[in-house]
């Protein structure tokens, strides 16, 4: 008991600005989690044939989500098929949990990845092993979004630490065409981007060559994301002390050498918060891919509310989204602060 006053004092009443504080956030939860628990779990409707109940009662309709919970994870993928993007949502997110695990940190991981994604892909797409072929225009839903998402980030921090070192290079080419195409992209918007890989890139490819819209959507997905990471890189490298440049140059490694093994770890190590962030933000702008006919997490929930049966349950439905997004965004965060705290760094002291 005294544990926990004397926790209270030092943390919620040790000022009279912390003591309003504490005060104004108790009244405000007094005032609106009380009413939010009436609504979203004691007077909620949570499985009701149609909508006739719901509209009738005072609390949230959760039954909508029951109902259309199929459409917004798989989009309009055949619904005798459902196992499979089932399946490969699961199978995706398992890759990405034994990967953040450091016991698995070893030689054969990308073994791994290699098998899952073609099994992935093979689920997904089907056409071998008895599986019905489903074109990719009919993905969607909630593993759209993580395709998106997982391949966008997977390729886009690559090329961002290319572009990173390329805007820091010493080579004028080499540094105005990184500035050039860093400063291209993040002066647009990404529909805009989107609408350009949609629409202008098939314009520029030879005759008879096409690209479908899932692989466009990801290509710019990519070369957006990697415009803003580049810079995130970059204010990393430039956070990392002179003298380590200096120290490992002085030891005679070469330039690739010093900064594989030494500078860009730390860089990297440095960054983790703004690169996390802009992962995030990656993972919640891939909404945007409805503009070239796509049809993601969020997209879809747009459209079951669409539906004459069930309109008017807007709230429910953003809600629903919100808890998938704030899923996996926190995970994202939480990891990203476990890896910041025991990332290694290879330092060089000089003496």
């Amino acid at each position: 008991m005294n544990a926990a006053a004397s926790w209270m004092r030092a943390n919620l009443f040790s000022s009279w600005p912390s003591t309003l504080a504490t005060l104004a956030i108790a009244w405000l939860a007094w005032k609106l989690v009380p009413p939010f628990v009436d609504w979203a779990f004691i007077e909620a409707i949570w499985r009701s044939p149609n909508s006739n109940a719901c509209r009738e009662a005072q609390g949230a309709c959760w039954a909508f989500i029951g109902e259309k919970h199929r459409f917004m994870l798989f989009g309009t993928y055949p619904f005798e098929q459902h196992w499979r993007p089932a399946l490969a949502t699961i199978m995706l997110m398992l890759l990405w949990f034994f990967s953040s695990l450091r016991i698995f940190w070893k030689w054969w991981l990308w073994a791994v990845w290699v098998v899952g994604l073609f099994a992935i892909a093979t689920l997904m797409w089907g056409g071998v092993f008895g599986l019905a072929y489903v074109e990719n225009g009919r993905w969607g839903g909630l593993i759209l979004t993580l395709i998106l998402a997982s391949f966008g980030m997977a390729f886009a921090f690559p090329l961002a630490i290319a572009l990173a070192l390329g805007r820091r290079s010493r080579l004028p080419v080499v540094q105005a065409a990184c500035v050039v195409y860093i400063e291209l992209i993040r002066g647009v918007p990404l529909i805009s981007v989107l609408f350009m890989a949609s629409v202008l890139l098939p314009l520029f490819l030879p005759e008879g060559l096409t690209i479908d819209k899932l692989l466009r959507a990801q290509l710019a997905l990519i070369l957006f994301a990697a415009a803003y990471l580049a810079e995130v890189v970059r204010g990393g490298l430039q956070a990392i002390p002179q003298h380590q440049y200096e120290s490992a140059e002085a030891l005679g490694l070469s330039y690739w050498k010093r900064t594989l093994h030494v500078i860009l770890p730390q860089a990297l190590r440095v960054s983790i918060p703004p690169l996390v962030n802009t992962f995030i933000g990656l993972f919640k702008d891939t909404s945007l891919v409805l503009i070239i006919g796509l049809f993601d997490l969020l997209s879809t929930i747009k459209v079951s509310l669409q539906d004459p049966a069930w309109a008017g349950f807007g709230i429910e439905a953003y809600v629903f989204a919100s808890a998938v997004y704030f899923a996996f965004c926190y995970a994202m965060s939480r990891y990203s602060q476990g890896l910041e705290q025991g990332a290694p760094a290879r330092v060089l002291r000089a003496t």
